[in-house]
C-alpha cells in the first residue's frame, strides 16, 4: 500500500455495497478480545445498506475510486440522526479516514438541521471513545437516553454485547454549525 494514496467521502453508489461487507468485517478484526465472536462476524444485511444508499444514509470513503471505508446512518427522529456503523479498513487506517467520515455526516446533519449525531462505541477500547471524543462527541447522561437510544443497547445486548462496555454518545450539531458552514 502506498503511503500517497489520496481518499475521498462520497456518498455511496450502488456499485459501492458488495465491497462493504469484507470492510466490515476486516475492521471489525480489530475488535477481537473486546466483543464477542458472533458480533465480530455479523454483517449488515446486504438489503439494509442498499436501502441506506438509496435514501442517502451511506457514504463511502474511496481509494483509486475502491470502496476502503464507509458511515452509515439510520434516522431516529426529526431532531436525531444516528451513526449505526463507521468501518475503515485496517490496511487503510490511521490516515484520517475515519474523522473524514465521522465529520463528513456531521457535516450532512448539520446541512439537513439535525440537532444531534449519536452513536454507541466501546467505553474501554483505546481507539474508540477517545476518537469520538476529540471529534466533539460526549456521553450521553442514562437520565437523557431516548426510548429509540435505549432500544439500540437493548439491540446491542440481544446481539452479545455487554451493555456495561458500551456507551451512548452524542454530537450537538448546533454547537458546531459553523464549522461546517463551508461544507458542500
Amino acid at each position: 500500500m502506498q503511503q500517497n494514496t489520496s481518499y475521498r467521502i462520497v456518498k455511496a453508489r450502488p456499485k459501492d455495497v458488495p465491497y462493504l461487507a469484507a470492510i466490515e468485517l476486516a475492521a471489525a478484526r480489530m475488535l477481537a478480545g473486546h466483543a464477542p465472536e458472533s458480533v465480530l462476524t455479523e454483517t449488515t444485511s446486504t438489503e439494509e445498506l442498499v436501502e441506506a444508499q438509496k435514501a442517502g444514509y451511506l457514504w463511502v470513503a474511496v481509494a483509486h475510486d475502491n470502496p476502503v471505508g464507509f458511515a452509515h446512518l439510520k434516522v431516529l427522529d426529526d431532531a436525531v440522526v444516528h451513526l449505526e456503523e463507521i468501518d475503515v479498513h485496517p490496511e487503510h487506517g490511521r490516515r484520517g479516514i475515519g474523522t473524514q467520515l465521522v465529520q463528513t455526516v456531521c457535516g450532512w446533519a448539520a446541512a439537513k438541521g439535525y440537532g444531534y449525531v449519536t452513536l454507541t462505541t466501546f467505553r474501554d477500547v483505546p481507539w474508540n471513545m477517545p476518537f469520538y471524543t476529540r471529534l466533539g462527541f460526549e456521553e450521553i447522561p442514562p437520565g437523557e437516553l431516548t426510548a429509540e437510544l435505549i432500544a439500540i443497547i437493548e439491540d446491542e445486548t440481544h446481539r452479545g454485547l455487554d451493555p456495561r462496555s458500551r456507551v451512548l454518545m452524542r454530537f450537538v450539531v448546533s454547537e458546531h454549525r459553523d464549522s461546517f458552514s463551508n461544507q458542500k
